[in-house]
């Protein structure tokens, strides 16, 4: 018998030597550890192929992970993200800040009440902007931690000028 999630674990090694890194990623999630900023990956994917991926693009680690075998019903539904927020011990009133690089993601973040910085990655700016983000930038390279205040827990979140996605304002916000 098959086993969809065995084969998709495979992906990753057995053909992601082209793959890239999306620009940014590397110091943005170096960053969130640095400061001790909780966060997870919440993916459509299986926990073998995130895995998978995380080996090969030698991406950090997550405190949580959220994946498709653990939600009933997948993005758009807001359920991966508000189990994100309560894995890393959260409220679902938290502010919570979410990346994401596909629309139906983008409207899981927003229906789960979180602000949206989309990643014009994968999607056209268009596609990313009608399904509700809050933000556009044009990779990780644009989104810039500053601090973490240690009574509060906020963070200061810095989204630089960014000409190719269509913005050309500079947006500082905590979250």
């Amino acid at each position: 018998m098959l086993d969809v999630a065995e084969i998709e674990g495979r992906i990753p090694t057995d053909f992601g030597q082209d793959a890239k890194v999306i620009a940014g990623a590397h110091d943005i999630l170096r960053a969130c550890n640095d400061l001790s900023v909780p966060w997870a990956i919440v993916t459509s994917g299986t926990s073998a192929i995130l895995q998978g991926w995380l080996e090969v693009l030698d991406l950090a680690r997550p405190q949580t992970t959220v994946v498709a075998e653990e939600v009933e019903h997948g993005k758009p539904d807001p359920a991966g993200y508000r189990l994100g927020q309560s894995r890393l011990g959260l409220s679902h009133e938290a502010k919570t800040l979410v990346l994401e690089d596909s629309p139906v993601g983008v409207r899981a973040g927003k229906a789960a009440g979180c602000l949206v910085v989309a990643l014009l990655t994968t999607h056209t700016i268009d596609q990313l902007a009608t399904s509700g983000a809050d933000w556009i930038v044009s990779d990780l390279r644009n989104v810039i931690l500053h601090g973490r205040d240690a009574k509060t827990g906020r963070v200061r979140v810095e989204l630089q000028e960014d000409e190719s996605a269509g913005r050309r304002d500079m947006i500082s916000s905590e979250a």
